[in-house]
């Protein structure tokens, strides 16, 4: 990698200041993307193919590459779309299943950062804590716990949600359980279930994820849910693919695959959308199929809310449904009291009884890894932006903020976004002008707000006051639309009368 060093005046300078206190240098790359999962190992591809002449690191807070398929680790954990599109257009996912578990996932991304030498790039134990713009000399100055680098340009590849801790409810009466409680974020090496009783509270896709695959070895687990979520299922190889995949050749076939998924899914998403009242008992019908006679699909799996106002949940090869078929596991809609020293008491007056209780209340979401952002010495407040194309901030230069669909394959959007940042780059480039940012009408501050993740989920409404916001028409909306989004991200002219190019501002 090349890196430059600033001079032994400006390390010392370093040194001595009080927030850093084992600060060795200051390096400077062109580019520097912050995490090192799926986003930010795609983001380094595409720099150091299309922007070959730019120079970039990308800091790691952990100690290993994967981001959230390192960081989870609860039985079965899994991808929620296939890996066809999930995985990377320019490294064919090669394995039999479409929906891949968690390890399987991990053992692809190191293969990636190792193919195409991504891993020599990567700091690790470098947690991003803030980062400056200095509009004078058209820098970042971004500081981890013991460095300090300058870039060019950053490129936040952290996703939204926080890796420190998951949405912890406060139960009452937790502390008087007998047995043990955890939570999926921070699954503990040394928990044995088998031959236990384990209570599942939740009905999101880690819920649903958790239940068969713990109801192999455990006494019996019950899937505890305040209200349902639409569950779809699928099969976890896909049949069609892996005929496409035996008489093509590997890069024809994964983008004949690839194009046939997107098309599925954004078919079925648009559609959903457009007649819900149909796409719900279309969904209902199909559960109510594969559920037993116990399980009545109303009021288990017939949710309050439209399809697609949450994410579906998906269940590969019906695992859940053959587990609660089977009778290793069940579920119960009902309102939590009190935790009990035997289990949960209930708000309809019963009891569930259980040796561990697996809290699967959901995830806590961040905006740009909880990174502190300032511009020429002003602090930037996140919540009171709008986004760009989906990943830049308003009045914010030469920064991008990487995040995926939520109707579809996170990846299909991360990169069309880390194309449109190397596009961005080359220009800039070309140009001389070093420093873009997108630039909003005032107006546009009086519409009613409305987040960058524009769906009701429980995670998404807890954080909608701190997320930047959406506005109501052009590049300032986010629209889950792959095919608009190819076109105008791959295609769409740069200055647009909205994106503004400039030289560095002189000094006073």
């Amino acid at each position: 990698m090349n890196i430059l060093l600033t001079n032994r005046a400006t390390r010392n300078r370093q040194r001595s200041t009080s927030f850093l206190t084992t600060v060795e240098y200051m390096e400077h790359l062109d580019v520097l993307i912050v995490g090192a999962g799926l986003s930010g190992i795609g983001a380094a591809y595409r720099i150091q193919t299309r922007c070959p002449d730019r120079t970039y690191a990308v800091l790691e807070a952990r100690d290993a590459l994967g981001g959230t398929w390192d960081l989870f680790r609860y039985p079965g954990v899994r991808s929620d779309s296939d890996m066809f599109t999930l995985g990377f257009p320019f490294h064919p996912w090669k394995a039999a299943k479409a929906i891949a578990d968690g390890p399987a996932i991990l053992d692809y991304l190191h293969e990636t950062a190792s193919k195409y030498g991504i891993d020599q790039h990567i700091q690790f134990n470098q947690h991003v804590v803030n980062a400056s713009w200095s509009s004078t000399d058209a820098l970042w100055t971004v500081q981890t716990r013991d460095t300090t680098y300058t870039c060019s340009f950053l490129y936040v590849c952290t996703g939204y949600f926080d890796y420190d801790s998951g949405h912890v409810v406060d139960f009452e009466g937790q502390h008087d359980f007998e047995g043990r409680i955890v939570h999926p974020q921070h699954w503990p090496d040394d928990l044995d279930y088998t031959g236990q009783r384990v209570v599942v509270i939740g009905s999101g896709a880690t819920a649903v994820t958790l239940v068969p695959a713990m109801a192999r070895t455990a006494a019996h687990v019950t899937m505890l849910q305040r209200s349902p979520t639409y569950v779809v299922s699928r099969p976890a190889r896909d049949a069609l693919s892996d005929r496409i995949r035996a008489v093509l050749p590997e890069h024809l076939a994964h983008r004949l695959i690839r194009g046939k998924n997107v098309a599925a899914s954004s078919a079925v998403y648009s559609a959903f959308r457009r007649w819900p009242a149909h796409a719900a008992w279309l969904l209902n019908s199909a559960v109510a199929r594969q559920l037993p006679a116990s399980v009545p699909v109303d009021p288990h799996f017939t949710p309050r809310y439209k399809p697609w106002d949450q994410r579906l949940c998906l269940v590969p090869d019906a695992d859940l449904f053959e587990a609660l078929r089977s009778g290793s596991a069940s579920v119960v809609t009902d309102e939590i009291d009190r935790f009990t020293p035997a289990g949960v008491r209930l708000r309809s007056g019963g009891e569930l009884e259980a040796d561990v209780l697996v809290t699967a209340t959901g995830l806590r979401m961040v905006a740009l890894g909880n990174i502190d952002l300032t511009v020429d010495g002003q602090p930037v407040l996140v919540r009171d932006t709008f986004v760009y194309q989906g990943m830049m901030l308003s009045g914010v230069p030469n920064l991008a903020w990487c995040i995926g669909y939520t109707n579809n394959s996170w990846t299909l959007r991360s990169d069309l976004t880390s194309q449109y940042v190397c596009r961005l780059l080359n220009r800039l480039t070309r140009t001389g002008t070093r420093i873009c940012v997108p630039e909003i009408d005032p107006a546009e501050h009086d519409t009613p707000r409305r987040p960058v993740v524009d769906l009701t989920s429980g995670y998404i409404r807890r954080a909608a006051h701190i997320l930047p916001r959406q506005g109501t028409h052009g590049p300032w909306r986010l629209r889950q639309n792959y095919p608009r989004d190819f076109l105008q991200l791959r295609h769409r002219p740069l200055a647009d009368g909205t994106m503004h190019f400039r030289a560095p501002t002189p000094s006073p």
